[in-house]
């Protein structure tokens, strides 16, 4: 089966999420993917836990699939040499250091571009590599309060994070996506170039109508619970029996939504006919909305409202959505044989190429795995990878 970026070598130099979900995503395209570890240590990732599935981190388990694992000591003139050969032979290269850590270990962009030319390389930060907060660390969380995202989410007054790391997860996939198109920009120039991509970045991009608005009104946006700041009715509800979410998000989804649940009353009402009119009665119309969805049960609400396509649905927790019918139908779990753990299941690939799909080829990999494989490939002998190994450096 061909695969879109098959013949592709990608050597990851990237630890806990957001550099090894861009790894992944181009490895379940296709790509040689070989992730670059500590001795003895690895990814910081591998001790995550719990939750934990037969001893292996189950963060790490979700971000290393169609990965070959090696070990190498970066900080040895020799390890440094490893990865140089290895850059020889590399299209990316995907890193997450502090910025200034790529210099002081000589695997900083101009000095591999000197090696190959070719190279398209991936540096993911999380303030960026420029402007007055470059040198400053970034994780998930930081960033999830540093970009605003925590401060229109929940409650006013008591802001929340979101459940999954979505900041990063984010970065990756715009990781990927820089790296796809500094691929195909290599078949026109022939050269390779550099990828600065940062969790701030992708955050700010993240606000896009919020942080169009501010400029607009002067005013940053708001958290709104569980409604939305420019949509009425958009949120959630809460039915005799469970909560759901109605998402009545244009006039002709309204009259529908009134019209299903016979509340053709709403509809005679001059402040509720329009949704700019709607939002500046909220405070009006929301009471009214919950008092009548509390005294149906979430089927019926959902059913009729399915029925008439305006879009509404149960809250599900993470069980239900993995294992409901339409997530197994479009093969969103993918099942990857694994020497150690039985049934082992992680995300899968979210898009569907017709032609070329993306694929699972390798459980994610024990630490330095392929060492002795990927060595052997740049034409080191076994008494060579033996001393190598003797020293500490792999």
């Amino acid at each position: 089966m061909v695969t879109p970026l098959e013949g592709i070598k990608v050597l990851e130099l990237a630890r806990t999420l957001a550099g090894p979900v861009t790894g992944q995503l181009l490895g379940d395209l296709g790509a040689d993917v070989i992730k670059v570890e500590q001795p003895n240590i690895g990814d910081e990732s591998r001790r995550f836990s719990p939750p934990d599935w037969d001893g292996e981190s189950c963060y790490f388990l979700s971000s290393n699939r169609n990965k070959r694992s090696i070990t190498v000591d970066l900080k040895s003139e020799k390890g440094k040499k490893i990865i140089y050969e290895l850059v020889k032979k590399s299209d990316v290269l995907i890193e997450n250091f502090r910025t200034g850590a790529q210099e002081k270990l000589g695997i900083d962009y101009e000095t591999l571009k000197k090696i190959n030319p070719r190279l398209v390389y991936v540096s993911i930060s999380g303030f960026g590599r420029t402007g007055p907060e470059k040198y400053r660390a970034g994780y998930d969380l930081l960033l999830q309060a540093y970009s605003g995202l925590m401060s229109t989410t929940g409650e006013k007054g008591k802001p929340y994070k979101a459940g999954p790391s979505v900041v990063d997860m984010s970065t990756g996939i715009l990781g990927a996506l820089g790296a796809m198109a500094a691929l195909m920009a290599r078949e026109k120039t022939g050269e390779g170039q550099y990828v600065d991509c940062s969790l701030l970045d992708g955050q700010v991009m993240m606000l896009n109508h919020l942080a169009t608005g501010y400029f607009a009104t002067g005013k940053s946006a708001e958290p709104m619970g569980q409604g939305h700041h420019t949509i009425v009715p958009y949120q959630v509800f809460k039915a005799k029996d469970k909560d759901v979410v109605i998402a009545a998000a244009n006039d002709s989804l309204w009259q529908k939504m009134c019209q299903a649940l016979g509340w053709e009353d709403l509809l005679e009402i001059e402040e509720y006919k329009t949704n700019k009119q709607r939002v500046a009665n909220r405070e009006k119309l929301v009471p009214i909305l919950s008092e009548r969805i509390e005294q149906l049960i979430s089927d019926e609400v959902c059913g009729k409202l399915d029925d008439v396509g305006v879009p509404c649905g149960p809250i599900n927790t993470v069980g239900e959505v993995v294992t409901s019918p339409q997530a197994v139908a479009r093969g969103m779990m993918a099942e990857i044989d694994h020497p150690t753990i039985k049934g082992l299941k992680t995300p899968a690939f979210p898009i569907k190429l017709s032609d070329t799909p993306a694929s699972v080829r390798h459980y994610p990999p024990r630490l330095g795995e392929h060492t002795e494989e990927v060595l052997s490939e740049l034409g080191l002998q076994k008494d060579e990878i033996s001393k190598l190994n003797e020293e500490g450096i792999i």
